[in-house]
């Protein structure tokens, strides 16, 4: 069997070809590739011969050496910075920013641009996050697992959008948009819940500077600031202050995410008349018909042209457009790989259902809120909204159908697992470890399971009924 190449080398830089693009736009490749890291992860920490050197890579420092008259100073950036805090401290934050653009777009002019459509997922998202925390504090209540109980309240957008897309048409169309409005709505309440509730003690004055360069950033855009360089800087200086106030920084990935203009340069009516004028300049700068097209006036017209298309897409399409590939292909992989490695030394990990009086369990309380509380909180509230008026059933779905796709709301992972590094401050060192590691193995074979059942469920439905 001959292996075909996606990519190509040229002069140190890595290519991908047009079999590799094609490939990178299926949304089951990023699936794939996290599933992949997640494997990894799990030998690297475990192997014997390769154990020590993965966790010894994610614990080195980052330094920066500063060479003075008097010799060398190594200075720590940020102030304790590993590798592992780098991927999560850092990465993450441009990851929090690209969900912080999809939710402003899906808020703006998407599934959740006004009241009639953003009630039902916004209401099936409030119950699929209170029913798992609700199932895991019954489970770890007085225990010292209590305070993870943020852990199963999220919904992986990702790898739910991976799978409706290999389901294909088993799965009604307004389905499918339903459970992407409500991953979105899920990652705001997600993103809540860290700001509140998993952040660290809070330094006032930090925070009021970060508030006061916000402020200067909003009026930079009230004046019309078009250039992309403002709106960086201020996101890094917020993410520095973020950082040291006790607020988890990659929350300030979302701020900015919210002050990027979202007002194009051009509208319509300006684009339609700068179009018209630059075509028509195309058809008066034809040379003679055996000049090769498109000759150097035309290539101005064709630049003016591409430059007023880029102007008539928001400064926040074009950021969202530009980082996605970096966050599916790059940050999120690294996270998964550097989050997902637990060493197994105990195969109590493996014992969703053993319960310990003082530790409680991490493990339950994860797998039956992601498996059974998710696809229950989802219906049971969306059933409600609907009996209220308050939200519409979306079109061509029936309940148990409709049951079948929340259950893939369970799919918790990456958002999960974040919550998780998060978690357990509040008990001894050692305790916190092995329960973060618990609940990484809960979490993988929740989104696993949630995944199976959702796709059996689906299959077996729309085998009985197919869907219009």
């Amino acid at each position: 069997m001959r292996l075909i190449p996606f990519y190509s080398w040229s002069k140190g830089v890595l290519h991908l070809n047009s079999t590799g693009r094609k490939l990178a736009r299926h949304p089951w490749m990023q699936g794939l590739l996290l599933l992949i890291c997640v494997a990894l992860a799990l030998l690297l920490a475990n192997l014997p011969l390769t154990r020590d050197i993965y966790h010894e890579i994610l614990k080195t420092n980052i330094t920066i050496h500063l060479f003075t008259d008097d010799g060398v100073v190594d200075l720590l950036f940020p102030q304790d910075m590993n590798v592992e805090k780098l991927i999560n401290d850092i990465l993450m934050t441009v990851f929090f920013f690209t969900v912080g653009l999809e939710i402003k777009r899906e808020v703006t002019h998407g599934e959740l641009s006004s009241m009639k459509k953003a009630m039902l997922p916004m209401v099936a998202a409030f119950g699929g996050v209170l029913v798992p925390a609700l199932i895991y504090t019954a489970v770890n209540a007085g225990t010292a697992a209590s305070s993870g109980w943020g852990i199963p309240t999220a919904t992986d957008i990702a790898f739910a959008v991976c799978i409706l897309t290999l389901l294909g048409n088993r799965v009604p169309l307004s389905l499918k948009i339903f459970l992407t409005a409500l991953a979105v709505a899920d990652d705001l309440i997600a993103i809540l819940v860290v700001a509140i509730f998993y952040g660290g003690k809070i330094r006032l004055s930090l925070l009021a500077i970060a508030g006061a360069i916000i402020l200067l950033t909003l009026l930079f855009r009230r004046m019309g600031e078009r250039r992309i360089f403002p709106y960086l800087a201020s996101s890094f200086i917020v993410w520095a202050l973020f950082y040291y106030s006790g607020i988890h920084a990659t929350l300030s990935g979302v701020v900015m995410a919210f002050l990027i203009p979202a007002v194009p340069q051009y509208n319509k009516a300006q684009y339609m008349r700068k179009r018209s004028y630059y075509i028509a300049r195309l058809d008066e700068l034809d040379g003679a018909s055996n000049e090769k097209f498109p000759n150097t006036p035309q290539k101005m017209c064709l630049m003016k042209l591409e430059g007023i298309a880029h102007g008539t897409m928001d400064m926040s399409y074009r950021v969202e457009r530009a980082m996605l590939p970096w966050v599916n292909y790059l940050i999120m992989p690294l996270f998964a790989l550097t989050n997902a490695g637990v060493e197994i030394s105990s195969p109590e990990y493996f014992n969703i259902f053993s319960h310990d009086p003082q530790t409680g369990s991490v493990s339950m309380g994860i797998f039956l809120g992601l498996v059974v509380g998710k696809p229950i909180g989802i219906t049971l509230f969306s059933f409600i909204a609907t009996r209220l008026g308050i939200g519409e059933m979306p079109r061509d779905a029936s309940w148990p159908m409709f049951f079948a796709v929340a259950c893939l709301g369970g799919i918790g992972f990456t958002m999960s697992l974040f919550i998780d590094s998060l978690a357990f401050t509040d008990v001894a060192a050692h305790t916190a470890e092995t329960l973060r590691d618990m609940g990484k193995i809960a979490v993988l074979a929740a989104s696993v399971c949630s995944a199976v059942l959702g796709s059996v469920l689906i299959g077996l439905l729309s085998a009985r009924r197919p869907c219009k």
